[in-house]
């Protein structure tokens, strides 16, 4: 995933400039894969009836409900499921789309080591953080506070290895 640039300076990066960028682009590859599951979920959403997601989860929580009538995830995914108006389930299609399709754009421009695609990754990464911090005021949740700590470790990252990229295009090629 490294960039050429990267590749190049990569056998004289110190230990600590190397773990950095390992980490970021293990961030990158699992920040993709999230967004390509998002973007998967948004489309199927925006695809599928909602009779048809309505009896596969009637499908899939049946077996539980009737071991457990009151089993807790199995009764949340029942009625929220009954819930799902198609104003509702294109509301969720068309953000889980927009928003794994913004972050898999970004992931890409990032491993293809696009210099301008840095500090727009951080804005768009803040902001991500704005509207989670905003969601968590209006129902506190612990996986928001996960997603909020991962996007903020991602912007150091990203912060890190953008600046070793502009150092590495700052030094003269020692290859001639």
């Amino acid at each position: 995933m490294s960039s050429p640039i990267a590749a190049r300076t990569e056998r004289t990066a110190s230990p600590r400039r190397r773990l950095i960028h390992r980490l970021f682009e293990a961030s990158l590859l699992f920040k993709g894969l999230f967004a390509g599951f998002e973007t998967l979920a948004g489309l199927t959403l925006l695809v599928t009836p909602g009779a048809a997601i309505l009896g596969l989860l009637d499908r899939v929580t049946a077996p539980e409900l009737a071991q457990d009538p009151r089993d807790l995830l199995a009764r949340t995914l029942l009625d929220a499921s009954q819930k799902l108006s198609i104003e509702t389930q294109h509301f969720y299609a068309l953000y889980l789309l927009t928003h794994g399709g913004v972050k898999l754009v970004m992931v890409l421009l990032l491993a293809r080591g696009m210099h301008w695609a840095y500090p727009v990754a951080m804005g768009v990464l803040a902001l991500f953080i704005a509207y989670q911090i905003h969601l968590f005021v209006l129902a506190p949740s612990a996986t928001l506070v996960a997603l909020s700590l991962f996007d903020v470790a991602m912007i150091w990252l990203v912060h890190a290895e953008w600046r070793g990229a502009r150092a590495r295009i700052a030094q003269p090629s020692t290859q001639g």
